[in-house]
């Protein structure tokens, strides 16, 4: 019979493989689509690795979510036609703030909306 040599290590406990980094110029690129309206899930689903591109992606997941809730309301109540162009006027400088975030390699909330964002989980 043979016997288990004592002096024998157990098996080592695979490390994690470290998460893999993307080349900047891609980096951002696939941190500013996020800001352009639908655009913002392919990030979100091709990139979620990377924490740069994660943290924006669902920045402009939140900032999507909004302008499609303007879109639906003003449908059903054409009226408020004055408000959805206020909305979507406001929209538009959320989505500056947040490229102008990317272009200075800066993970920032975007005003209001922002906080939501943290509540996506990948």
């Amino acid at each position: 019979m043979d016997t288990p040599n004592q002096n024998q290590a157990p098996n080592p406990t695979p490390t994690p493989e470290p998460t893999q980094q993307l080349p900047k110029a891609q980096t951002n690129t696939m941190a500013l689509i996020s800001y352009i309206g639908p655009l913002c899930l392919i990030p979100f689903f091709t990139k979620p690795q990377d924490e740069f591109v994660k943290f924006h992606a669902k920045q402009g997941l939140v900032l999507f979510a909004a302008e499609l809730v303007t879109f639906v309301i003003v449908t059903i109540i054409p009226i408020l036609w004055f408000l959805g162009n206020l909305a979507g006027l406001i929209w538009i400088v959320f989505s500056v703030i947040g490229i102008m975030n990317v272009t200075k390699d800066k993970q920032e909330e975007l005003p209001i909306l922002g906080k939501f964002a943290g509540m996506i989980k990948i």
